[in-house]
């Protein structure tokens, strides 16, 4: 059976907080240059101190609301998915995780300046909840949450090895954790950008971050993609930052979508999560398939969507994507929601199995 009508009208009008694509055209350009004043007052869902937390799962046994026995959807098969809630307040805004090699342990960040650790527990090959899981703020430079300096919406995270990447919207900043000195509580440390990334659209920056690793093309560089920073085409802004090749590329921008996060496979594809909401159409989200090879100085990327949803399937603001390769080898994909800590939207953990 469909979701509710009810639900799914109130899940369209909150989600237009995910876009401005509904702005007329005059204020938009008004939004990108205007720059929102320093938070000092702190947020109320905003995590001030470390705190072992508890946090509920309910499953999802299907992921087609209008088909409750379809599996394969694209170049994708719904393995399993949880509602996840906790009493804890500070606890959602999910938008960038990272797993370790198996799957189980993951790192998480909430656009309200937090970190979140813990252990996905499976039953078989279905996730039945979470374990260990922990709170911490993200500390600056100076060891201090960096929501006391009125930095939020921590929207992008990158792994490469021991170093852990922040991107943080609101102010376009990228902040180095060195994860052997204190694992979440490292002092963040402030990533030389380039000046275009530091002029990118108010509420439409840094968006995705992915290090690429030894043995690949770009090989030591961190990519980093806007959500809806545009070049004169129309096309996304993204940036290659350190390595051999640094400088600016771009994403062609197509039917609205707009980029959440990115991945790269154990192939070296990169996988763009993108999502898009108007009106009349609610929200959608794909996932598209890039070259690797293809990303380059100068270069406008494109690829073929292998994943589309709607609000027809149990979606909503999809903001987080990893991948990670079972011991079957299944390679596995999982997607987190951003409930912008909203009543009617909801927290998503959501795992598809990759059928090449």
């Amino acid at each position: 059976m469909p979701a509710p009508i009810g639900r799914r009208r109130l899940l369209k009008y909150a989600a237009a907080g995910l876009s401005v694509a509904a702005v007329p055209g005059a204020a938009l350009a008004q939004t990108a240059v205007q720059r929102p004043p320093k938070q000092t007052v702190p947020d109320e869902f905003a995590v001030t101190a470390p705190v072992s937390i508890e946090v509920n799962a309910r499953p999802l046994p299907s992921f087609d609301t209008r088909d409750r026995s379809r599996l394969r959807f694209g170049e994708l098969e719904y393995r399993s998915g949880l509602i996840l809630t906790s009493r804890f307040r500070g606890f959602g805004g999910l938008s960038g995780l990272r797993l370790d090699a198996k799957g189980e342990r993951f790192i998480a960040i909430s656009d309200k300046g937090g970190w979140f650790t813990g252990r996905i527990v499976y039953k078989g090959r279905e996730m039945t909840g979470l374990d260990d899981v922990e709170a911490s703020p993200i500390l600056g430079p100076d060891g201090k949450p960096i929501t006391s300096r009125g930095w939020f919406d921590t929207e992008a995270l990158a792994l490469d090895g021991s170093l852990a990447y922040v991107g943080i919207e609101r102010v376009h900043n990228v902040l180095r954790f060195d994860f052997a000195k204190g694992f979440t509580r490292a002092h963040g440390e402030l990533v030389a950008l380039p000046p275009a990334a530091r002029r990118l659209p108010n509420n439409k920056g840094i968006e995705a971050l992915v290090m690429v690793p030894k043995g690949l093309p770009l090989a030591g560089t961190l990519i980093a993609i806007s959500e809806r920073g545009l070049d004169a085409q129309g096309n996304i802004l993204g940036f290659l930052i350190g390595g051999r090749s640094p400088g600016q590329f771009t994403i062609r921008r197509t039917d609205n979508f707009d980029v959440s996060d990115a991945v790269l496979l154990p192939s070296g594809s990169l996988l763009l999560l993108e999502r898009k909401f108007s009106w009349l159409g609610g929200v959608g989200i794909r996932i598209r398939r890039v070259a690797l090879a293809s990303i380059a100085p100068g270069a406008v990327i494109d690829g073929p969507a292998i994943f589309e949803a709607d609000l027809g399937h149990e979606i909503d603001n999809m903001e987080g994507i990893d991948v990670h390769v079972t011991p079957e080898g299944d390679t596995v994909l999982t997607l987190v929601s951003d409930d912008n800590f909203s009543m009617i939207q909801r927290n998503l953990l959501l795992q598809f199995t990759l059928v090449e």
